[in-house]
């Protein structure tokens, strides 16, 4: 069977999408065959990112490793039985066309609480939740006192984790492998991004997740969208000499990929 990576969280603007198409063209590109799901309906950012690559290929000639991508099939309703869920049949369905042909499963879930990410999260074989170092976004894992010390309790997206391993452990299927991965960790700051260290290392402890560290902020990300490239694919295109930044990235990204500890999967970028 294939093995399933969520990336999920219910924010925005965590880096969801960049991280899901980097792991998805890494692994592409180690050899390993990998579809792609996305369930933000609307903005569909992943599955832009793949079409933007495909047209870029096209026009430049260029055949790079790339994942493939499906959209969720449409279901008649009348055809359900009754109590079944639309969105939990699509969901079934498309996952169940891509695991045959699969190494791989990556699915990018949207910046909200919805059903069809609640049924993903209980689907992850690895999770991995891309979160800015800062307390903004960690008050989605959990609640801190004033001085941003000690936990007071566990927010809704820690619940709803929680949820989908009691869900997986009654279906008698293994833990999930929680990654929480720090993105945007700056120079500057160290007040608080020591403080973050802390209370993220106390949370994990509690709840049982694992950290790693993810992708600083780097204009080069948003250079590459439009093509749907990644930092792995700019000697294929032509760029020579790389500059410390993308060097950096690239570490970063071969950093990350090394912590995600993926079966099957030796880093060799």
């Amino acid at each position: 069977m294939a093995h399933i990576i969520v990336v999920g969280n219910e924010k925005g603007g965590a880096g969801k999408s960049t991280v899901a198409m980097h792991v998805a063209t890494a692994l592409s590109r180690m050899g390993h065959k990998v579809g792609t799901l996305d369930l933000d309906l609307r903005q569909k950012t992943m599955g832009r990112y793949v079409a933007n690559r495909r047209a870029f290929m096209a026009k430049e000639g260029l055949d790079l490793p790339t994942p493939d991508y499906v959209d969720l099939p449409e279901i008649d309703k009348a055809s359900l039985d009754p109590g079944v869920n639309v969105y939990d049949h699509r969901l079934s369905m498309a996952v169940a066309g891509l695991e045959p042909d699969c190494d791989f499963i990556l699915i990018d879930c949207p910046g909200s609480h919805t059903r069809l990410s609640q049924v993903a999260h209980s689907l992850a074989d690895t999770l991995i939740t891309p979160l800015n170092d800062s307390f903004i976004d960690f008050d989605l894992l959990a609640h801190v006192d004033s001085d941003g010390e000690n936990i007071t309790g566990p927010s809704v997206y820690s619940e709803m984790v929680w949820n989908a391993r009691q869900l997986r452990a009654q279906a008698g299927l293994t833990p999930i492998d929680w990654i929480v991965v720090r993105n945007r960790m700056g120079a500057q700051q160290m007040v608080n991004k020591e403080k973050m260290a802390r209370v993220i290392a106390k949370l994990a402890k509690r709840i049982g997740f694992r950290t790693a560290p993810g992708f600083n902020e780097r204009v080069i990300f948003r250079e590459l969208f439009p093509r749907g490239l990644t930092l792995l694919d700019l000697r294929d295109i032509g760029v020579k000499g790389l500059n410390i930044s993308n060097v950096a990235a690239r570490n970063e990204l071969r950093e990350l990929i090394r912590e995600l500890n993926l079966p099957g999967v030796t880093v060799d970028f």
